[in-house]
């Protein structure tokens, strides 16, 4: 299956995840700002079914909150700063749902969706988002993505068409996601950089999938995987991979 848009060369990690808060409004809206030509982002499901973007399994680090995050409801997540861990300048940003995230950027970015629902695998994560993403009319600027494949065989019932990419953990960890890579319909795998070599680029492009690789923020290395071949990275520093990829600024 080709991806239904044109392909990036880079994702913008939780938006321009360097500059601004990861996974708030602010670092997706600097992205755009920033000429990526797509963000990738993490969802979670509240108690009360509303699909969130957050990355962690507690409030402590990206929020003035502090615990786990299971059984809140989306109303106790939006008294939370999600900001001003990072800066002053971003005091008072929230943790957005995804629908404000498709409202703010969804007809200009191509979204990566990561399913991140590790803790609570059957919650029913992955048919709330496929829900937002066909209410949206996204089904062609999104790709789904998760560590876990049950996640993407979801996705896959609900929208057939959305492209999917499993996700790898480094190193040996990741032998369960490759082999279970091997029995799936995937458009696209998601190594990590370290483990990437032009065989590993060289098989997964043999099976038609491409390969985007988590997360580069160092040049040398963008300039590595470059070499060998894949199709695109993540990066908390879009500005560095635009001069990367599209040195002259101008996205093919």
């Amino acid at each position: 299956m080709t991806l239904p848009f044109p392909f990036p060369r880079f994702y913008a990690h939780r938006g321009a995840s360097a500059h601004a808060p990861e996974n708030t409004l602010a670092a997706f809206e600097l992205a755009a700002r920033q000429n990526a030509p797509a963000i990738e982002l993490d969802v979670k499901l509240t108690a009360d079914r509303r699909v969130i973007v957050l990355h962690d399994q507690t409030l402590n680090r990206t929020t003035n909150g502090s615990g786990p995050i299971r059984g809140l409801p989306l109303a106790a997540f939006r008294e939370l700063d999600a900001g001003s861990w990072f800066s002053n300048e971003f005091r008072g940003e929230k943790i957005p749902t995804l629908d404000e995230v498709f409202e703010t950027v969804g007809k200009k970015l191509h979204i990566n969706v990561e399913l991140t629902n590790y803790a609570s695998p059957w919650d029913g994560l992955a048919d709330e988002v496929a829900a937002l993403v066909k209410k949206f009319n996204l089904q062609n600027r999104v790709l789904f993505s998760s560590f876990f494949p049950t996640n993407l065989q979801i996705t896959r019932k609900y929208l057939p068409g959305t492209p999917r990419g499993q996700l790898v953990l480094p190193g040996a960890s990741g032998w369960w996601q490759r082999l279970a890579g091997n029995f799936m319909d995937l458009q696209a795998e998601h190594p990590y950089h370290a483990d990437v070599t032009e065989e590993s680029v060289r098989r997964s492009h043999s099976r038609g999938r491409r390969v985007q690789v988590w997360t580069v923020n160092d040049p040398q290395e963008m300039q590595r995987l470059a070499t060998l071949g894949v199709d695109a990275i993540f990066t908390d520093n879009p500005l560095l991979a635009l001069q990367q990829f599209h040195p002259t600024g101008v996205l093919e």
